[in-house]
């Protein structure tokens, strides 16, 4: 009989379990296949930063699976790159494995797999917590594990994948805390913790924060009781923190390193939140936006609403506890309204758009205690819970009469109805499930039906929400490039052994060159080299602010040559001097600059002089020993305009639209360029002051380019000219009705001066071999030099001559240069992030401390 007993529990256990995983599976699916989104549809997943980022960190991890990418360094972005720390911020999970079985073109479907399979793995969790924890039906415990898993959090911040598994890992570690706590048991917490950690240390810092919270509080609702966990708690958390050592202490280092800084509390109060959003945002179907001026996304189900008020409402619950769990809640919502808790929640990093990262911790606990009021629930509570669902009602309804319609304008008629209808429905069901009727058994899979219904409408709004905010991208969109990118890279790099760089002018995103596996400055990440970033942006590469990205484009062909941009990708010629068309592959052309330095040049200790490097003219004269003036500026004529005001003041012209018209503005200008030259118009936006938004386009005869002007280099290209010409000149500006400049001209590069510089710097390359996270070359000299690199500086690099550790120097720390005595000499720079060496003897140690405790602990009580 208790055989039997055990399998009939084994099998609803493993049913239960297969419900919350397939089922949020199911709705999400068919939503996205409302949308158009399926593997191997034509749309895909790709919103916002998942299409902009993520998709090809995707496919640099598919690289690194495929042999053809370091584990440890990237010179994908930003000339280079810690990709441990990248991948430990954008891609760390055990599901990122599944990266292997699709090739970089199928990534979109990859991502979409991946997806899916965390969602599920969401209501996986919950349901393995939710057995261990409640006595509740497994009915009950598979709504739950629906509802945690279709969070609104998870809905709509879908698109930061990498967010997911810090949703999949809390409950287990909750669960831990239970099991360390009443049984004594710690390799659930440990185990859980660890994987966290060195999945997504941003993530697993608010995970870590909130856990360590309810560990105290569910200690103090009985400090007698579990006094005695407190040490084992906390010797399982460090071990299990140290361990993860592996991944958090290099990515730490690098963010330190590199110029990582957290933000200033400059107000007590969080701008740009409301009253209501509390209540309006836990109602399903409720969708603001996930850019600046959100509410948090904290809606979890009617039915746990309801439930967490019960378990505040009822008696039954001693008021120690309702007082302790009571007071965590109050943390979570004060954290949303006061600015250092909100900041405190995300590292002390105000967050570029997605706002309220933590929210999800909110939405948790209002889920477990409802699991505690359910399981107090009796048939004499009916009243209780009817007063409850009616004094929601109402306030749901007083929020959408007076509530500031600027503000809650997205709380639709048709999400308020539905709320209140289904409220009214629960409570029906519940007072049914109490009646002996004939039909009894039918309730609970109502009550399922209606919660899976709840999910689904409120999934349908969010992703239309997500969709018209910001568009799921076409696969074409995708493909179509890079079925012409891909071959063109993979005949270049053919083409040339050697170390060198590409750039696209015409990008599909700022983060191509992970996809293609090839050597770029563009980037946009949030873990970043800010040092050389910064000063790379010095030499025009433009990386504002807080260098979240740097722009390839807009710069001049001396930083092409002087940077080893060997190759050019665009749709048209570049018109630029030096670059010569030699490949082809649809709309897309391979251009290859025959000028493009190698990664190293002989120079001398003058190079650390500020005067030496300061910009991109200073540099190339120190290292090529040439004074003769590269560049002069010539002025603009005006030929007409259309639609715009100008006036001067200082420094600045002021750019005006006329007429609130759908006229662009529009102004020709004329200028003559010397012979043998490249020219470049100069729209200088910097210093603006919020006068700069906008896009603008410039064109001559043959030759279009455009860009947005706050975040692109200052030299428009409008190309080069064997003969002395007179070009007009074309300027549109757009999406602004004011613009501000520094006055604009024409910069003039001498082609036949910048041809002797190079000529002269190549007498003095170095040319490096380079594989992974290593380069190495052999150099003869007659004096002692130094080797300028065009190597981002980072503390991860080491150098050797000759198998004799040397030291690394920084040109405007940001520059790798090294000193070489006279004569021959080998060269070696290896990359291994800082701290990995530690970290991975804390990550064994850590684990044989742990083994060692535990079994000593169980040993000691009998265990």
């Amino acid at each position: 009989m208790k055989q039997l007993q055990k399998k009939m529990h084994l099998k609803k256990w493993a049913l239960a379990i297969a419900f919350s995983f397939f089922i949020p599976i199911l709705i999400m699916a068919m939503n996205y296949y409302r949308l158009g989104i399926y593997p191997t549809s034509d749309r895909t997943i790709l919103a916002s930063d998942a299409f902009g980022q993520l998709v090809n960190f995707y496919a640099g991890f598919n690289n690194l699976l495929h042999n053809e990418q370091s584990f440890f360094y990237t010179w994908s972005g930003s000339l280079g790159l810690n990709f441990v720390s990248l991948m430990s911020y954008y891609v760390n999970s055990l599901y990122s494995f599944l990266v292997i079985f699709f090739d970089n073109i199928h990534m979109p479907d990859a991502m979409y797999v991946i997806l899916l399979m965390k969602i599920g793995s969401m209501g996986v969790s919950f349901c393995i917590f939710a057995y261990q924890t409640f006595r509740l039906p497994s009915w009950i415990k598979v709504a739950m594990s629906i509802s945690y898993a279709l969070m609104s959090f998870t809905v709509a911040y879908s698109i930061m994948i990498m967010w997911m598994d810090a949703m999949i890992y809390l409950p287990l570690i909750l669960l831990g805390i239970h099991q360390l706590m009443d049984k004594k048991k710690f390799i659930l917490l440990f185990t859980t913790y660890l994987l966290l950690f060195v999945t997504n240390y941003y993530m697993a810092f608010m995970v870590g924060i909130f856990s360590f919270l309810y560990f105290v509080t569910r200690s103090c609702t009985n400090w007698k009781q579990y006094k005695s966990s407190v040490i084992p708690y906390l010797i399982t958390s460090f071990l299990a923190g140290g361990a993860s050592m592996i991944i958090i202490l290099p990515s730490i280092i690098d963010l330190k390193s590199n110029g990582e800084k957290t933000d200033v509390v400059k107000t007590f109060l969080t701008n740009d939140v409301g009253p209501w959003d509390f209540v309006v945002k836990s109602m399903p179907g409720v969708y603001d936006t996930s850019k600046y001026g959100s509410g948090p996304f904290i809606y979890i189900g009617l039915l746990p609403l309801l439930f967490v008020i019960f378990y505040f409402a009822t008696n039954k619950i001693s008021l120690k506890n309702k007082l302790l769990y009571g007071g965590l809640l109050i943390v979570l919502i004060a954290s949303v309204y006061i600015q250092p808790l909100n900041l405190f929640w995300q590292g002390m990093h105000s967050p570029n758009m997605f706002l309220f990262r933590y929210s999800f911790l909110y939405s948790t606990l209002v889920l477990i205690l409802a699991g505690f009021g359910l399981e107090k629930f009796e048939k004499k509570d009916l009243n209780t819970l009817v007063n409850s669902t009616f004094a929601v009602i109402g306030i749901f309804i007083l929020a959408a009469i007076v509530s500031n319609k600027k503000r809650y304008g997205y709380l639709t008629q048709e999400s308020l109805i539905i709320t209140n209808i289904l409220l009214v429905l629960y409570v029906f069901l519940a007072i049914l499930k109490t009646k002996h009727l004939r039909y009894n058994w039918l309730v609970p899979v109502l009550f399922v039906i209606c919660v899976c219904g709840e999910q689904f409408f409120n999934t349908q709004q969010i992703m239309a929400g997500i969709n018209q905010e910001w568009g799921y991208t076409s696969r074409k969109k995708y493909t179509e490039a890079y079925k012409q990118i891909h071959p063109l890279v993979k005949e270049a790099q053919a083409k040339n052994k050697t170390f060198h760089r590409i750039e696209n002018l015409d990008p599909v995103s700022r983060t191509d060159s992970f996809n293609y596996n090839y050597s770029g400055i563009t980037l946009f990440s949030s873990v970043r080299n800010r040092h050389s970033s910064n000063y790379l942006d010095k030499l025009g590469y433009r990386s504002p602010a807080t260098n979240l990205t740097i722009q390839y484009k807009n710069n001049t062909i001396l930083m092409d040559d002087l940077f080893g941009v060997k190759y050019n990708l665009s749709k048209k010629d570049p018109e630029k001097y030096g670059f010569k068309k030699i490949a082809s592959k649809g709309v897309y052309g391979l251009y290859e600059n025959d000028d493009a330095l190698p990664l190293g040049i002989q120079t001398d200790q003058g190079i650390y002089q500020k005067k030496n490097n300061d910009n991109q003219t200073a540099l190339l004269n120190y290292l090529s020993g040439q004074n003769d003036p590269l560049f002069q500026f010539t002025g603009l004529k005006e030929v007409s305009r259309e639609n715009m005001s100008i006036r001067e003041e200082g420094d600045f012209t002021y750019f005006s639209e006329e007429t609130n018209s759908n006229t662009a503005r529009n102004i020709t200008w004329e200028v003559n360029v010397p012979a043998k030259s490249q020219a470049y118009l100069t729209l200088d936006s910097r210093g603006s002051s919020g006068l700069a938004e906008g896009n603008v386009e410039v064109s001559v005869p043959n030759y279009k380019t455009s860009s947005e002007l706050i975040s692109n280099g200052i030299n428009y290209n409008i190309g080069y000219y064997e003969k002395a010409t007179t070009v007009k000149v074309n300027v549109k500006f757009m999406n602004s009705s004011i613009v501000r400049l520094l006055r604009p001209s024409v910069l003039i590069l001498k082609t036949e001066k910048l041809d002797q510089a190079i000529k002269a710097i190549k007498q003095k390359e170095v040319i490096f071999d380079v594989k992974g996270n290593q380069a190495k070359t052999t150099i003869n000299t007659k004096k002692e030099q130094v080797i300028f690199t065009t190597i981002p500086y980072d503390v991860g690099w080491n150098g050797k001559i000759d198998g004799k550790k040397v030291e690394l120097k920084a040109v405007q720390n940001a520059l790798i240069s090294i000193k070489v005595p006279k004569g021959k000499h080998t060269i070696q720079l290896t990359y291994y992030p800082k701290g990995i060496k530690l970290g991975s003897l804390l990550f064994i140690s850590c684990i044989l401390i742990f083994g060692l405790y535990t079994y000593h602990y169980q040993k000691k009580k009998g265990i």
